[in-house]
């Protein structure tokens, strides 16, 4: 399936970019832009944005949509990791970071401490920045989501990916739709201060009441703010796109996601769960 001309994307530019290529790559650290081939690094990373993957680079789900490394176990977890999270933070003078990670189901905590400890590590810097921490399921267990909860930050995601029809087909088994609501609404129940966040890839083959009824299932767990985009093949190894939807139809389900009351709606073929952050 050939791509319409509203996926055409410019290529990585720009002084920003440079310093924030340099600054990520002194410290060694990963980032979910390069890692899940996202198509907006360029005009991200131009404007001094990043999402930083934690964790190391290899996921032990097996997820069908996704570019991320996969394996059984996952690499070291690095204990200078949140240190130098916040050093090329502070270099960079970012405002709004994203957090998020592998899923590590390797480790007893799923690694929701070392999640946590980078989070804390970002909030010493006392410098006014927006924490965002997108967030793996870890299995939903409370305890684990109480480590996140508990240091605070100022956003909490979690993507349930797409519809309920398609949860089988796109994500690994230990995953789920039911788990996933589960995960935010345990998250609102215990800090019902804290926003919560969510994304919708489309394109799967998924139909608009499908689309709606999630957005229904996700409004009834208390989730405030949901971006929607656009699923783009890494490789052809990945699952198929079904369809591209453009960029009006994008404009119609924000219309009516902000309609079911979602606080914050992001949405358009080229939106990514942490792109362009308006919260």
């Amino acid at each position: 399936m050939i791509k319409p001309g509203w996926l055409i994307v410019r290529p990585p530019t720009g002084t920003k970019f440079q310093v924030l290529r340099r600054a990520l790559h002194d410290q060694g650290l990963n980032t979910v832009c390069q890692s899940a081939n996202c198509p907006n690094v360029g005009d991200c990373w131009s404007r001094g944005t990043a999402t930083i993957m934690i964790m190391g680079s290899v996921c032990t789900r097996n997820c069908r949509f996704c570019a991320v490394k996969k394996g059984k176990v996952g690499e070291t977890l690095d204990p200078s990791e949140p240190e130098r999270i916040a050093i090329a933070i502070k270099k960079v003078g970012l405002k709004h970071v994203v957090l998020t990670s592998v899923d590590r189901d390797d480790l007893i905590d799923g690694g929701a401490g070392h999640f946590a400890d980078c989070i804390t590590a970002l909030k010493q810097l006392r410098e006014n920045i927006i924490i965002e921490a997108l967030i793996p399921d870890f299995s939903g267990n409370t305890r684990c989501l109480k480590k996140i909860i508990d240091v605070n930050p100022d956003i909490i995601g979690h993507n349930i990916e797409t519809t309920r029809e398609f949860q089988a087909l796109a994500r690994d088994r230990r995953a789920g739709y039911n788990l996933s609501l589960e995960v935010l609404g345990k998250i609102k129940k215990i800090c019902p201060s804290i926003r919560t966040k969510s994304s919708l890839m489309l394109g799967l083959g998924e139909t608009e009441e499908m689309v709606i009824n999630t957005l229904h299932d996700l409004r009834n767990v208390g989730v405030d703010m949901i971006t929607l985009g656009q699923y783009l093949r890494p490789t052809i190894h990945h699952l198929e796109v079904k369809m591209y939807l453009p960029p009006d139809k994008f404009s119609e389900y924000k219309k009516k996601a902000m309609d079911l009351g979602f606080l914050s709606v992001v949405s358009g073929p080229l939106v990514r769960s942490s792109y362009s952050p308006r919260f």
